[in-house]
């Protein structure tokens, strides 16, 4: 699908709030699945979260990227993900072993562009959903590195600026 674009990258490098500039610049978003997934699971006293039971969450959040996948609107001119399936299935490869990536990364493709967000530790922050530190963020941002490059994607490295900068620049990277 080369209207789906990954926004992935180093937890707490900005993500989310790049998706909401986007969105408030009109475009198609989908929010990141882990986050959705966690604060379900301490409304309902669920176990599947990262710090209980690790892998139950990489396998919801495979349940969840997919099914995002199958509502997102296949005809707007772009659809930004914040993370998504390729982020989960590195997470259940790196817990479990099981060869996830490559299989379901050939299956699901998004735009051969996939923007990362570098570790950036001064905006870094522990909130109710992140109770990693940067060290553990730092050591996810490398496995993505690493999966979405297994899968030949063009990583672009979000430059450390403003967001509404940030926007202009992934909007004009994917126009050019």
């Amino acid at each position: 699908m080369e209207n789906f674009i990954t926004i992935s990258g180093c937890s707490g490098g900005g993500k989310s709030t790049l998706l909401s500039e986007l969105r408030r610049r009109g475009f198609a978003t989908i929010d990141e699945p882990g986050r959705r997934i966690v604060a379900e699971e301490l409304m309902f006293g669920g176990r599947a979260l990262p710090w209980v039971d690790a892998v139950a969450f990489a396998r919801r959040a495979i349940e969840v990227s997919l099914a995002d996948r199958a509502t997102a609107d296949a005809r707007a001119r772009w659809v930004f993900f914040d993370r998504g399936l390729i982020d989960a299935a590195a997470a259940l490869e790196h817990l479990t072993g099981e060869p996830v990536v490559q299989s379901l990364g050939q299956v699901y493709r998004y735009n051969k562009r996939v923007f990362l967000a570098p570790p950036w530790p001064e905006i870094y922050a522990l909130d109710q959903e992140r109770r990693h530190g940067l060290a553990e963020a730092v050591v996810e941002y490398d496995r993505l590195i690493r999966a979405y490059s297994s899968l030949g994607y063009d990583i672009h490295v979000l430059p450390k600026v403003r967001v509404a900068e940030r926007a202009d620049w992934v909007v004009s990277s994917l126009a050019g």
